[in-house]
């Protein structure tokens, strides 16, 4: 099946995937989204970005650019069938780049997403200093992280996209030559796969997430905080007034961190007496998931009582960052002229927990040379009626 064309130079050879209304002076075919694939086509730092656009059965779209490894749009259908872009990003690719807007929406992070303390970490006795952006310390790999690179598209079909970014030793003064892939896989049943793997020639350390802003409701100018949310964690890891861990897990119970009963975003976002969501200005924190490594088991679950639209989020992660949208301001105008407000999309970042290479006791995030990391995150779209 047709549906638009992209080109993209993957070693020395030119990708082409087919498409309809190519011909001279044609009018240009979007997307269901409403995205037109010619405003994502741009060279960045020597390399060609494009849109890749994924489809099932079903009538779901995903559209995916190389630049940030980002998903750009998802169409997902409603308790009516009715189909909603139900994430937030840009029209084009110029508001992707740096010089225009410093946003994560929908980027594939590395090479360590969240926070490390101070930019630090030590690897065999060696101090390494990284970037400090966020407070003082290392936040998504430095101000030039790989939402900032641009993948090489080495697969892609009606159904998935394949991306490979080589990151150098010594990138952003993270230690070894890595490579790191990221598929995407739109399935049958509505899901979006997302599998991470990466090696390196030099011990280093990285997590990797997927930095999606969701608003299930279809529609940024309503607030997330309808929506209901369940995380299947009886544990969180507090932060500090700089969104630091502090290295205590705590328990969750009698919390507004309580989530383990399904209840809205906004029940209790703004009760500024417990202390972590003051420091957080609502929501952002990493969550200890009961899952054990289990990605068959629903990690959380978030619902829109106004579309129906459900999506549960399935991990082999041991963590899970809920990032509610606190500094979103009003400030940025994404598709389709919508203004984004604080809280109108909420993130689910799996993970390993923030500053992870700080905390010995925790699950490592250390890769060596030899090994292989891999990562898996499924997004599965349903409805409630």
């Amino acid at each position: 099946m047709n549906y638009w064309k992209s080109l993209a130079l993957i070693s020395g050879m030119t990708l082409t995937l087919s498409a309809c209304g190519n011909q001279k002076n044609a009018e240009p075919q979007l997307t269901d989204s409403g995205l037109n694939p010619a405003d994502f086509v741009t060279e960045f730092d020597g390399k060609t970005t494009g849109l890749y656009t994924l489809k099932n059965a079903n009538g779901m779209e995903v559209c995916i650019t190389n630049f940030g490894g980002r998903i750009v749009s998802i169409m997902a259908p409603d308790r009516d069938g009715k189909f909603h872009d139900v994430v937030l990003g840009f029209d084009s690719i110029s508001d992707y780049l740096p010089q225009n807007h410093a946003s994560d929406f929908g980027a594939a992070i590395g090479r360590y997403a969240n926070r490390i303390n101070k930019g630090k970490i030590v690897l065999d006795g060696d101090t390494i200093q990284l970037p400090r952006n966020n407070f003082g310390h290392c936040l998504h790999g430095g101000p030039r992280g790989w939402q900032y690179k641009v993948y090489d598209v080495t697969e892609a079909n009606d159904s998935s996209v394949t991306l490979t970014l080589l990151s150098p030793d010594g990138d952003s003064n993270f230690p070894g030559n890595l490579t790191a892939t990221v598929k995407y896989t739109l399935t049958p049943d509505n899901a979006l796969d997302i599998a991470y793997s990466a090696t390196t020639d030099k011990k280093t350390v990285i997590n990797m997430t997927n930095h999606s802003y969701f608003n299930l409701n279809g529609d940024p100018s309503k607030p997330i905080t309808d929506n209901i949310l369940y995380v299947y964690a009886d544990s969180y890891t507090p932060v500090d007034s700089t969104y630091m861990t502090t290295g205590e897990i705590a328990a969750v119970a009698g919390t507004p961190m309580d989530f383990t009963t399904p209840k809205s975003v906004g029940q209790d976002i703004t009760n500024f007496e417990f202390i972590q969501l003051k420091y957080g200005n609502g929501y952002d924190h990493n969550w200890v998931l009961n899952t054990a490594g289990d990605d068959t088991q629903v990690a959380a679950k978030l619902v829109s009582p106004e579309t129906g639209i459900s999506l549960e989020v399935l991990t082999d992660e041991p963590g899970i960052q809920v990032y509610s949208g606190n500094f979103l301001d009003g400030t940025v105008t994404g598709k389709k002229g919508k203004v984004y407000n604080q809280r109108a999309a909420i993130c689910l970042e799996t993970q390993h927990y923030p500053d992870s290479p700080n905390k010995p006791e925790w699950p490592s995030v250390v890769l060596e040379p030899g090994q292989t990391y891999n990562s898996h995150c499924v997004f599965k779209f349903g409805v409630e009626k």
